[in-house]
């Protein structure tokens, strides 16, 4: 099943660049730059926490490590290595570039361009840059972020995400942040119901107007709201490992999980990694946990691998031919 499923073709549409650092370079870098990290006997134990915010108090040490271009050209390249290595075709990928105290955007998108222009030439996996804006530092701070992305703009960066700690940060105040990224012709997503309730979600589709919704695992608290989102084709990218260590649902096989029940509601169900190293985890490991706990049968499987890059943010023409082609490898895979 693991040969299988690293075969098959895949869009990763929810992974966070800053926690898909491994744990052996996040030493490594923390050590050349002078950076302390959190203690740990083992390198392996530095991923160890067991909520949220223990989560991401390790995800901003281990963002103080990351200085220099080559750093930030090491850890993209990594990282789309690890995807590719699992299958991924096509990969858009969350930053977050206030995390990397005194280092000027301009600095980290240098290194994270090199990092993707190697790999896709190693690995012929295609990628474009999501960076995500940090809720927690208030709308304010969210329109100098918008500013300083803007003026580091490429035809890679795609889109704008929400995401950090969602309680109690609601989405409504960052309306008119996002109004104007939309207005630069960004694509829009957030990080929504994962700790907080499924009244971000709603709040996230109609006052920030986002195409789709990272995590969104609340909803299944909501009948209404997801009969809207099914009856709207809003895709969720849901990330099964996460779910283990940020949210209250820790076992995957259990039959109230929600990316089951989102799956049997009918709704648009992505596999992602999120974070991977950070939580034991990669790309072809999650599509495993899948099928193994969460009820995926492989033809679910193919319908999430679909979905994913249906709910991708590349050019119509290529998702059409890149679909076909797909559909013909996941076909014949199967059929094997």
């Amino acid at each position: 099943m693991t040969d299988l499923i690293q075969k098959l073709p895949k869009a990763e549409i929810h992974i966070h660049l800053e926690g898909a650092i491994l744990p052996g370079t996040a030493m490594e870098l923390a050590k050349k730059n002078g950076v302390t990290l959190p203690d740990c006997e083992r390198v392996e134990d530095l991923y160890s926490y067991d909520n949220l915010m223990e989560f991401l108090a390790v995800y901003g040490a281990i963002s103080d490590s990351i200085v220099t271009v080559d750093d930030f050209r090491r850890i993209a390249y990594e990282m789309l290595q690890s995807a590719a290595d699992n299958g991924c075709r096509y990969m858009e990928f969350f930053i977050s570039p206030h995390a990397h105290k005194d280092v000027p955007f301009a600095r980290q998108f240098e290194g994270i361009r090199k990092g993707m222009a190697d790999a896709e030439t190693d690995f012929s996996i295609v990628s474009r840059i999501i960076p995500g804006m940090n809720r927690e530092l208030g709308p304010a701070a969210g329109e100098e972020y918008l500013d300083e992305v803007l003026a580091n703009r490429g035809d890679d960066v795609i889109g704008l995400g929400l995401d950090y700690n969602e309680a109690p940060f609601p989405p409504e105040p960052f309306a008119d942040v996002f109004a104007r990224a939309a207005q630069a012709g960004l694509h829009l997503t957030a990080h929504a119901g994962e700790s907080g309730p499924a009244a971000y979600i709603a709040g996230s589709l109609d006052a920030l107007k986002v195409e789709r919704i990272d995590h969104g695992y609340n909803i299944v608290e909501d009948p209404a709201l997801i009969a809207r989102c099914r009856d709207e084709g809003i895709a969720f990218t849901c990330c099964p490992s996460t779910t283990k260590y940020t949210t209250s649902w820790r076992d995957l096989s259990a039959p109230d999980h929600p990316i089951r029940r989102m799956k049997e509601a009918g709704l648009a169900v992505t596999i992602n990694s999120d974070d991977p190293p950070m939580f034991a985890t990669d790309l072809g490991r999650e599509f495993e946990l899948a099928h193994a706990d969460l009820g995926f049968s492989l033809q679910d499987l193919k319908v999430a691998i679909l979905t994913g890059l249906d709910a991708s943010w590349l050019d119509e023409t290529t998702k059409r031919q890149w679909r076909a082609e797909w559909v013909d490898e996941i076909d014949t895979a199967l059929s094997n």
